[in-house]
């Protein structure tokens, strides 16, 4: 069957794609600029923008890392990247992906909206108040990103009693998902939390609250993956890890990283987020094992759970710093996230090719 348009809000996006955000780095001007030009949503990741071209609110800056959630997450390089990005697209839809686990959330929403976001995602927990920081911002959709049909149901019903509204899309992540699973460890491996099977509770929570698309994510690597969730129920899907085998990935580290990874190069890791994440078993692990990880000391602020730094020295590594590594192309102390699939690049490709594979019938 061939692919729809897909409106989301005021916004209609021509094959029902999204392009998962992926932070400090990843998904921001190149990638998102490209797959918006290509027909489906190209979205920008706000997480650690501070490293872009090492844009600050102020310049102090401690050991060339972002200082303080003011600079990790900046405002001043997040509108040089929406700029950069809307140079490939033009007017075609452009999200933002920020996780409400951050800290300064509600500011960096706003920021996202001045900068020219047409739609925000949001994961990393409950984003109960989300249309608090958009109601100067009427056109800009608010998508959450839910791993239940529990977790959506609280949202509509506070959204609603609070704001009069429900959201303009969900997105429902199973476990094989690149970075941040919405499950314990345990949970990730039964099969009842897969998302073929999550999927429809979440279709049917959605009947109850009105014309809300669904959105299917996590492990999503094909056209038969695709129609495989259009036929249980999704509007559209997203897929994040296919892209880090793109030409246009602005983290040029995983473009070299990458086709050389196995499927036992990736596991489900400790994160200092409190949720297990998905990542590449690259240096940093081995010697967190051997006790002789880099020493922590919480300089960006970038995330609530952690508490400055509590969590991560539990851990063993800060996330921070240790993504920020990943995307200068530190093997040996960087931290790279994937998905389940990540070992299935075994050759980089342009935007254009990847969608077209996609979208043909």
């Amino acid at each position: 069957m061939g692919l729809k348009p897909l409106k989301i809000g005021k916004h209609t996006i021509k094959y029902p794609i999204f392009q998962g955000g992926m932070g400090v780095g990843i998904s921001w001007d190149r990638l998102a600029g490209n797959v918006s030009k290509e027909g489906a949503l190209g979205i920008i990741s706000a997480v650690g923008t501070g490293y872009y071209q090492k844009m600050q609110f102020v310049e102090k800056i401690t050991q060339s890392k972002p200082f303080e959630a003011i600079n990790f997450y900046s405002k001043h390089a997040l509108n040089e990247i929406f700029k950069n990005a809307r140079k490939i697209c033009g007017n075609n839809p452009l999200g933002a992906n920020i996780l409400y686990a951050i800290n300064e959330y509600g500011r960096v929403v706003r920021d996202a909206c001045e900068a020219g976001a047409n739609i925000i995602v949001t994961g990393a927990g409950l984003p109960t108040n989300m249309p608090e920081f958009t109601k100067n911002f009427p056109d800009v959709a608010l998508v959450p990103i839910v791993s239940s049909a529990k977790a959506l149901k609280i949202i509509c019903k506070r959204w609603m009693d609070r704001y009069a509204r429900i959201p303009d899309a969900v997105i429902v992540e199973g476990p094989l998902s690149g970075g941040h699973q919405g499950f314990s460890y345990e949970d990730c491996f039964k099969q009842e939390y897969q998302l073929e099977n999550v999927l429809p509770q979440v279709v049917d929570e959605v009947e109850k609250w009105g014309n809300i698309p669904v959105i299917a994510a996590g492990g999503i690597w094909d056209r038969n993956d695709i129609d495989r969730m259009l036929s249980l129920g999704a509007s559209g899907v997203q897929m994040g890890t296919r892209w880090l085998g793109s030409e246009e990935c602005d983290a040029v580290a995983y473009r070299d990283l990458m086709p050389s990874v196995s499927k036992e190069d990736i596991e489900l890791v400790k994160s200092p987020v409190g949720y297990p994440a998905r990542a590449v078993k690259t240096g940093i692990f081995d010697r967190i094992a051997q006790g002789n990880a880099p020493k922590i000391r919480c300089i960006s602020n970038c995330v609530s759970p952690c508490h400055r730094g509590v969590e991560a020295k539990k851990v063993g590594y800060c996330i921070a710093d240790s993504l920020g590594r990943g995307f200068m192309g530190d093997r040996e102390q960087g931290l790279y996230f994937t998905g389940a699939n990540g070992y299935r690049i075994q050759k980089i490709q342009p935007v254009r090719e990847i969608i077209a594979e996609l979208v043909q019938d």
